[in-house]
């Protein structure tokens, strides 16, 4: 105790004592400075003395000085890099301008470190080279409507090849397809006629259905005419028979009351006038008269004289 009071105090110092301090801070210092903490999602490459050495992982480490150095500190999480448009050249010669973007994880730290330059222009490069080379062999139509195609191509492709460097493609997509301005003017004009094509179309069908519909109702509403007379007429027909038959019905009675009754040839031949009379008030325009007439009015004159003596007197 009484060593180290005499070591700070100013006075009691020395040259050597003060050189000796500086020497300890100093390592102290460095050592301090040799203590790293790795987080959760990274690797950190350590060399010694210039060759490869260890990835430290999760935790603290101890660099030692001078022998270890860290080489590059590398994030596992994924990883998205927009690229910018491209000019490409479709199968039918045209050109336009595609985007795309690269969802990617670093699997292999080390082989990310020593396997490639610059990895991330690497990646560039060669997404534009096999962008070219897949859109090479579409026309425009099938450039603008197959985007699924050409991403799962691009992703295959990309995973091969970045796979020595320790780069997993996860996902891989197109952002835009920019058409030159001939083309998406013609492209417009071509939306706009089939719009108004299916407009005509449209109104066409509705149209026609709605004269289907109208025809359909008055189809229907002459059968429903039809079967109302019919069943008029049936009814009618039906009243008329019904009548008849009541008539036919009645005169049989009375031919029966008169038949029950024992009626002589007088009273049929009186009933026989009757119906005489009842023909001759009708539409005919002849009448046949039985050559017997007179005896037959003077059967009825002696009936009505036969009638006049057994009537009883007041």
């Amino acid at each position: 105790m009484k060593l180290f009071e005499s070591l700070l105090s100013p006075i009691a110092l020395t040259a050597g004592q003060i050189t000796i301090i500086i020497v300890v801070a100093i390592l102290l210092i460095v050592i301090a400075s040799s203590f790293r903490l790795v987080t959760q999602t990274k690797k950190v490459i350590i060399e010694r003395l210039g060759g490869y050495y260890t990835t430290w992982g999760v935790g603290i480490h101890f660099l030692v000085p001078i022998l270890d150095r860290v080489v590059r500190t590398v994030s596992l999480k994924e990883q998205v890099k927009d690229f910018d448009p491209q000019p490409v050249i479709t199968k039918d010669n045209v050109t336009m301008q595609i985007d795309t973007i690269i969802f990617f994880a670093i699997t292999d730290p080390k082989a990310y470190t020593y396997g490639v330059e610059n990895p991330m222009m690497a990646i560039e490069n060669i997404s534009a080279t096999t962008l070219r080379n897949i859109i090479g062999e579409l026309d425009l139509d099938q450039t603008l409507t197959s985007r699924d195609l050409i991403n799962t191509k691009m992703r295959v492709i990309l995973d091969e090849a970045t796979d020595p460097w320790g780069i997993k493609v996860n996902r891989v997509e197109v952002k835009n397809i920019v058409p030159p301005k001939d083309i998406r003017d013609s492209m417009e004009k071509q939306m706009r006629a089939e719009r108004e094509k299916r407009q005509t179309i449209l109104i066409a069908e509705g149209e026609k259905r709605s004269k289907i519909l109208e025809a359909e109702g008055e189809a229907e509403a002459v059968l429903l005419r039809a079967e109302a007379a019919k069943k008029q007429k049936i009814l009618n027909a039906e009243g008329e028979a019904s009548a008849i038959f009541k008539i036919k019905e009645a005169e049989a009675l009375g031919i029966k009351l008169i038949k029950d009754a024992a009626a002589d040839q007088a009273v049929l031949t009186l009933k026989s006038l009757e119906a005489l009379a009842q023909v001759a008030n009708g539409q005919a325009t002849k009448i046949v008269v039985p050559t017997d007439i007179t005896d037959i009015a003077s059967t009825v004159l002696m009936a009505a004289e036969i009638a006049k003596e057994n009537k009883p007197s007041k």
